[in-house]
């Protein structure tokens, strides 16, 4: 299958997918709770508008100029957000809801039955008229009590949806302060077989999934830049995933990265992101700014007497746009008495930097999983969600970076940068 007729069929299903997600909450939200003609016409085309809004927003992210396209992004994904929230606690808010409305059934029904008074014919008895039981007349008290059963699904229908509501936009709003909020710093001491003493407490400070685009610009990579000079670091990587758009779009929004300051440089690796436009003119970009790609590359770090190999691969995603990631190339031929820190975007990469026997791999791409469920699903193609973990004999650590893929969200897992403090293993 071609790569547009993918892109379709992709498009194809999103569009579904968003037409039976807005279906349940026009039911839930609108239809449930009122009876009104107008309402629920009104909840209706909204309902029409918004499963159109979420594919016109996540197609424009995906292939417009970034910088012109915030007047729809910010809409699209803030209603993306909000629904995948709502459509969650909706979920899970269903079945206690039904056991409810079945619990106010049975007890409107199993009171005690009183009979009522039958409607009597008329008799005459000594002049006078006088009602007579007729027999098989109906008990009005179920049509009495029809009317508090129709209040009480009512109330318990109102009441979930505005607990949905209330849930939702609360979780989203505290998820936008936090995903678009400043990233915390985090030290993490890594020790090292074969480091040199001298290198003892030199510091790596790495961000990833900057994600330039609609959502971060300038002033995201400004207080980025700031934050990371304030480590003091030796040397600085950004683990990939640098923007959501052009080189062409997004050159101006990257332009603080030259005023990075380290001992021994600022270091780059493509992550899958940056092959969605043109990664040879933002590696070239990047260059301007002082920024060295290690494309398959490594360089030795000479510090204080001591040494370390650093190396980058190019993210998996290259090997669709011939460019491979090849460890032979990055980690071949090299001085065993010096440590190794391979730079690769993915976290699943470490299998092969172990294979070739690799100190230390350090990572970004799964953002912590963002939000749930997405704690939940990195664990199905990655070997590591966040933090440190030795994986096959090679350390690996993992960013929850300083940017966001859309929705620019963050609930249970805040961005960060993280300073890795390398030590002499003993």
């Amino acid at each position: 299958m071609s790569t547009l007729a993918q892109e379709a069929t992709v498009a194809a299903v999103s569009i579904v997918a968003s037409a039976a997600a807005h279906r349940y909450l026009y039911l839930r939200l609108v239809k449930d709770v009122t009876a009104s003609a107008r309402l629920r016409r009104a909840g209706g085309a909204t309902a029409v508008a918004l499963t159109v809004l979420v594919p016109a927003g996540v197609l424009a992210a995906q292939y417009a100029n970034p910088t012109r396209i915030a007047w729809l992004a910010w809409p699209a994904f803030v209603w993306v957000a909000l629904a995948a929230y709502l459509l969650m606690t909706l979920v899970v808010l269903e079945i206690p809801a039904r056991l409810t409305a079945r619990a106010l059934r049975r007890r409107t029904g199993s009171g005690p039955v009183i009979p009522a008074q039958a409607p009597r014919a008329p008799v005459v008895q000594q002049g006078h008229s006088v009602a007579a039981p007729v027999m098989g007349a109906p008990n009005p008290r179920p049509a009495q009590d029809a009317p508090r059963m129709v209040d009480r699904r009512l109330v318990l229908a109102r009441s979930v949806a505005l607990l949905a509501t209330g849930t939702a936009v609360a979780t989203t709003g505290y998820g936008f302060h936090r995903g678009l909020g400043a990233p915390d710093v985090k030290v993490v001491p890594v020790a090292l077989r074969r480091l040199h003493p001298s290198l003892d407490g030199i510091r790596i400070t790495m961000a990833s999934d900057l994600h330039l685009g609609p959502f971060f610009g300038r002033a995201h990579t400004a207080r980025m830049v700031r934050m990371i000079n304030d480590t003091s670091p030796d040397i600085i990587a950004i683990v990939g995933d640098l923007s959501d758009g052009t080189a062409g779009d997004l050159a101006a929004h990257a332009a603080p990265l030259t005023r990075l300051s380290s001992t021994h440089g600022t270091f780059f690796v493509t992550g899958n992101h940056d092959y969605r436009h043109d990664v040879d003119a933002w590696i070239a970009t990047l260059a301007d700014f002082r920024v060295t790609t290690l494309r398959n590359t490594r360089t030795l770090i000479k510090h204080q007497g001591g040494a370390i190999d650093l190396a980058g691969v190019t993210d998996i995603t290259g090997e669709q746009n011939h460019d491979t990631p090849d460890y032979d190339r990055a980690l071949g031929d090299r001085d065993a008495s010096h440590p190794v820190v391979l730079l690769a975007h993915q976290p699943v990469q470490v299998h092969e930097a172990a294979r070739h026997e690799v100190d230390l791999q350090l990572s970004g791409h799964t953002h912590g999983g963002a939000f749930f469920p997405g704690n939940l699903l990195v664990p199905l193609t990655q070997p590591l969600t966040a933090g440190l973990a030795t994986i096959d004999h090679t350390q690996l650590y993992v960013s929850r970076g300083v940017g966001a893929s859309l929705p620019p969200i963050r609930v249970g897992a805040p961005p960060d940068i993280t300073v890795i403090e390398l030590r002499r293993q003993y």
